[in-house]
Formats: structure tokens, sequence, C-alpha cells
């Protein structure tokens, strides 16, 4: 998954990976994020990582000249695992795509639990590196299709313009439930699951409110708010 980005100079990756160079990234990047998830994002520095893998500093800054690239790349990686496994999703009705591809993204995020924890104040806070940042475009665009195409292509697609602003929308919740899941301290995340039993009760009931043109017009309106408030306008993904 690491190959996509060496063309990008921005995530920080050298060109020309040989097999060995792939390796030696992986295991780099495995002990970059593991110090995250252990000390948090502020208190991590690269030499504590060149240190941690038993590597040079030179070395590491060959692969991730700065943290924001370590953070860069787990975005890459993870994103990209999940916009292909979503591919398979199976036809139904919107509503059930949807927690298809919620519940999908909950498991590719699973193996990077703690790291993630430790990274919520810069994927809320951080306008160089949220989940807003223009610098994560690219995986909040692989993310966003897979929540797009759970409504545009269901079997009881609403009308085009409708569809793109549910499934927008339906991106910002899922965001929503990822954050509960970080943040859920019960057993096993008991909340969080109960929290998905919840929205399986509450679903069929939004389709038909979808009927009524005042709910069309409200998920529109919203749809506005969102792009403007948190993507400057509703930005190109397509």
């Amino acid at each position: 998954m690491f190959t996509k980005i060496n063309k990008s100079a921005k995530r920080g990756r050298p060109p020309g990976r040989t097999a060995a160079g792939e390796a030696t990234q992986r295991k780099l990047h495995e002990t970059a994020i593991g110090l995250i998830g252990e000390r948090g994002y502020e208190a991590t520095t690269l030499r504590d990582v060149a240190t941690r893998a038993g590597v040079s500093p030179g070395l590491l800054y060959r692969y991730f000249p700065s943290k924001r690239s370590v953070v860069l790349a787990l975005y890459d990686e993870v994103s990209d695992g999940f916009a292909k496994e979503a591919a398979g999703m199976p036809a139904g009705k919107w509503r059930d795509r949807f927690l298809y591809a919620l519940e999908m993204s909950l498991r590719a995020l699973g193996p990077h639990r703690v790291t993630l924890r430790a990274l919520v104040p810069v994927m809320v806070g951080d306008v160089d590196e949220g989940v807003f940042a223009q610098s994560t475009a690219f995986s909040r665009r692989r993310v966003q299709a897979v929540f797009r195409s759970a409504v545009v292509e269901a079997s009881d697609a609403p009308a085009q313009k409708l569809a793109e602003a549910l499934g927008r929308l339906l991106y910002l919740m899922h965001l929503g439930v990822i954050l509960w899941w970080l943040l859920d301290k019960s057993p096993g995340q008991r909340a969080t699951q109960g929290l998905l039993s919840l929205l399986k009760r509450m679903l069929p009931s939004v389709t038909l409110a979808l009927r009524l043109p005042l709910v069309r017009g409200a998920v529109q309106s919203a749809d506005m708010l969102f792009g403007e408030a948190l993507l400057d306008g509703l930005e190109p993904e397509f």
C-alpha cells in the first residue's frame, strides 16, 4: 500500500523503492506509529523513532522527513485498503450499504485504534494534518467516494442531487461514529456496538422521511453547510 505514494514528495516518499527499501520503510512506519500510540503525537520525535528502530536519523529522514509524512502515510494506507475492500460492497438499499461501509471502516481502522486515539487532537484540530485539511484530501476523497457510491448506486437511490448530498452527510456521520469509537471506554467498545444497533433501527425511518419535501430540502441545506464549514465549498471529488 505504500508504493502508491512514492511519486508524491509531499507525502515523504523517496522514488525508486526496492524490495529491501519497502521492507525498511514499513518497519520504520510501524515503529513510528507505535511510538505515537504510546507517547502521543507531540511527545514523539523522529530521533526517538530512529533510536527505537535501530537506524540512523539520516536513514529515517530519507523515508519520513517529518512526523507529518508519517501521519499522511497512515491515512494513505488505511484509506487505500478501505476503498479496495469497499469495491465489493453488495447491492441493496442505501441504508444497508451505508451500514456495510461504516462497519467495514471500523474494521479497517481497528488495528490502528491506539495510534488513532493518540492522533485525535491532530485529526480534529490541526489545520494542516486534520481530517479536513487540504493535505489529507487524497484520503478524504477515497473514503467519501465509498459513501457516495453506497447511496448513488443503491437499488433505492433517491434523485441524483439528493443522493449526492445524502452520501456526503453519511460520510460526515461515519466520522462522528469513528470519533465515538475512538473515545469509547466501555468494555470491548460495547457502547459503539449499541450505537450501530441504534442506527440500524433508525435508518428505515430516515428512508421514509426522505419522501417529504421538507426533509429533502433540509438534507440538501445541511450538505451545503457541511461544504461551507469544513470543505471550503463542496470540493470536486470524482
